[in-house]
Formats: structure tokens, C-alpha cells, sequence
């Protein structure tokens, strides 16, 4: 595992409230992967259920300050999204599937610029939650199920 030796340190000095805060910035479109964070957690010791809750809350919340960041700020953050690969694919896919373009957000890369998108072209909220919640969460259950 390649992590900073900084962000190991502090994961082993604050396990539950470190990893809700790593999986929290790793969400947004800070690069980041919560996944690794995670593995990383568990592979010095950290307690499986509650880490796995933390990164789920944190990773989550992340989500969904993506979204309404999108949701709120709107068509000007597209210029900033379209400068990257992975925001123009995006932008792409949620205009073309609209809702459906949500069932890829746990991909690396592509995952936080599409909750982004999601919140600019006003996919519902409630519908956002559960696809996004739920493949993020699954995840970090496959990753914990290898520490029980």
C-alpha cells in the first residue's frame, strides 16, 4: 500500500474519525481513493465493522456534498469539469443516461466528477442516494469482508 506516511499516522492515531474524514475529502474531487485508505486501515489493525462504517459515512456525505455542489453552483462548474478526461466523460454520460450514468459512480476517476454532474443536471436526490450510497457502500463491504 502506497499512502503517505503522514496520512498512515494519522489513520493508526484517529482510526474511526480519521477514516470518516479521509473517506469524506476522498469523495469530493480531492485524488484520493477511500478504498485504499480503507485497505490501508485494516491492514494495520484498525477494527473492520466500525471502519468500514466510517468510510461509508464519510465516503457518502462526500457524495452527496458533490452533488449539491453541482446542484447549487450549476452549468458554470461544466467549463471546469470539461478540462479533464474524466469530467468530460461525466458530463457525457450523464447526458446521455441520465440517472443511469450513476451506476458507474463507484469507478475510480470517473465516480466523484459524476456526482458532481449529477447535481448540475438535477437527477433526483433521493434516486442519486440510493444508486450511489448503496455501490460505494457494497464496495467497502467486499474490501472489510477479506479483514473478518
Amino acid at each position: 500500500m502506497d499512502l503517505s506516511p503522514w496520512l498512515l499516522e494519522f489513520i493508526n492515531s484517529y482510526s474511526v474519525i480519521a477514516l470518516f474524514v479521509t473517506s469524506f475529502i476522498a469523495a469530493t474531487i480531492v485524488p484520493a481513493s477511500s478504498a485504499a485508505i480503507l485497505l490501508a486501515a485494516l491492514a494495520v489493525g484498525a477494527p473492520p465493522v466500525p471502519a468500514l462504517i466510517a468510510c461509508s459515512i464519510g465516503n457518502s456525505l462526500g457524495c452527496a456534498a458533490n452533488y449539491w455542489l453541482g446542484y447549487l453552483i450549476g452549468k458554470p462548474l461544466i467549463p471546469k469539469l470539461e478540462k479533464s478526461k474524466s469530467g468530460r466523460k461525466a458530463l457525457e454520460y450523464t447526458q446521455k443516461y441520465g440517472t443511469w450514468s450513476l451506476l458507474i459512480s463507484w469507478t475510480p476517476f470517473l465516480g466523484d466528477p459524476l456526482t458532481i454532474a449529477a447535481g448540475i443536471f438535477r437527477i433526483n436526490f433521493l434516486k442519486f442516494s440510493i444508486i450511489v450510497y448503496s455501490f460505494r457502500i457494497v464496495g467497502y463491504i467486499i474490501i472489510a469482508a477479506f479483514f473478518v
